[in-house]
């Protein structure tokens, strides 16, 4: 029987969806109880996500109770008009020839499914959760967007019940670069805007994974925001994991993740090739993850990136260790959009604790850079750094690294939830206090 302090949880993304959206709150929950507090999930039922790991689904805790309550997303409908397998905007609009449908399908995704096209949710869910919270006693309600859908849900908690409540932001929401690829019309980015507004005023506490998303969203919301970073799960490292790959050829790198449109590995592959010309055979690049379509055709173009590039395709989560066990280096692609500098991917934290070198492609002032100079553990060059990315390369293949700061422990998965039961206990003991 469980004594913790009971707080609810609402997260679009949760096993067996994979990628990284899932990760954060899978791993608070995994180590909440170990400060008092025992989680308990609400989840779409039938989510449409193109990533699963149903491995995933071993790492929740037999003591968490998972809530799952249908959902109804326009996506299918959009596959059953236009008879393709692409119904999701975010992926049409990678696409470089845009039918009439797709074109319809992103002003629809832009102007009329606000904030997001998980909106639908929100009403029937506010139904469903008060019958629940009748029933049942919450200390605190948790909602985490991306999809800021779910920060509606809260809201419409907070302003009937009254439970202590804290947004998670794991990108901006009025600021956020994705609604700037979208034709939408100025009195939509106004309601987002007043949406937005509303959460940040009705929240009893406020979080987000970087400095400078943290600096941003203070300047909007004018009130304190906390920062909880993501991190690393040290459990995930399998316990044969060495400091260093026992190979010295091929000299490995490995990226693992999604590349895009708005992550181009372009500069990094043109290094690549200039610092192994005359290394034939002796360096293999991984892409572990989804690559778009235009990139993959512009490397099999070039009969030598086709002969020292593997496209892995997605893989589970955990399997993505070993990928990291073969690596002498690890390549992170950040973006080169409005958001970038506070653009800090929580694989970076994983790969920072597997203590290989990184090499990343991003802001030298952002936000991941300075974690990654603080900790000794990589570099960060510009995009159009071609040249000093090379250099790079050449003396990182003919010498061994430098082992990188063993000071991560504020990254550890485990103490950042004792930073995130912090919060909670200030938010609770105001309740009780309002009460």
């Amino acid at each position: 029987m469980t004594t913790g302090k009971r707080v609810l949880i609402i997260t679009y993304y949760w096993p067996p969806s994979g990628g990284s959206g899932v990760q954060r709150w899978l791993k608070f929950s995994k180590y909440l109880h170990l400060f008092g507090y025992e989680p308990v999930i609400f989840t779409p039922e039938n989510p449409d996500f193109e990533l699963q790991d149903p491995g995933l689904e071993k790492e929740v805790p037999k003591t968490v109770e998972v809530l799952r309550f249908p959902i109804w997303e326009p996506y299918q409908l959009l596959r059953t008009f236009g008879g393709k397998k692409e119904g999701n905007p975010a992926l049409i609009l990678e696409k470089p020839r845009k039918s009439l449908l797709d074109r319809m399908a992103i002003w629809m995704r832009a102007n009329l499914l606000v904030p997001d096209p998980r909106r639908f949710w929100i009403k029937p869910s506010l139904n469903f959760l008060g019958q629940i919270i009748k029933q049942n006693q919450f200390q605190a309600v948790i909602t985490t967007g991306p999809p800021h859908s779910m920060h509606l849900i809260g809201l419409g908690l907070k302003e009937k019940w009254g439970i202590p409540w804290l947004a998670d932001f794991r990108d901006p929401w009025s600021t956020w670069e994705f609604l700037d690829t979208l034709p939408m019309l100025p009195m939509v980015k106004r309601k987002h805007k007043r949406l937005e507004k509303k959460v940040f005023e009705k929240a009893d506490s406020i979080c987000t994974i970087s400095p400078t998303f943290q600096k941003e969203m203070q300047r909007l919301s004018k009130r304190n925001i906390h920062l909880l970073y993501n991190g690393f799960d040290l459990e995930d490292l399998p316990k044969d994991f060495g400091d260093q790959p026992d190979h010295p050829y091929p000299f490995h790198i490995v990226y693992t993740g999604v590349v895009d449109a708005i992550r181009d590995p372009k500069p990094f592959l043109k290094a690549l090739k200039i610092a192994f010309s005359d290394s034939r055979g002796k360096v293999k690049l991984s892409f572990v993850g989804r690559v778009s379509k235009a990139i993959m055709a512009w490397v099999e173009s070039d009969p030598w990136l086709c002969e020292h590039v593997a496209f892995e395709g997605y893989v589970p989560h955990k399997k993505v260790f070993d990928y990291y066990k073969k690596a002498h280096l690890l390549l992170l692609i950040l973006t080169s959009t409005k958001n970038a500098k506070g653009n800090i991917p929580g694989k970076m934290f994983e790969y920072m604790a597997t203590q290989r070198p990184v090499l990343a492609l991003g802001d030298p002032q952002g936000d991941a850079a300075t974690i990654l100079r603080e900790a000794g553990s990589g570099k960060v060059f510009t995009h159009t750094d071609i040249e000093g990315v090379s250099i790079f390369l050449k003396n990182l293949k003919e010498q061994k690294p430098e082992n990188p700061s063993n000071d991560m422990a504020k990254f550890d998965r485990k103490n950042l939830t004792g930073t995130l039961a912090g919060i909670l206990d200030s938010i609770t003991e105001k309740g009780n206090q309002d009460s």
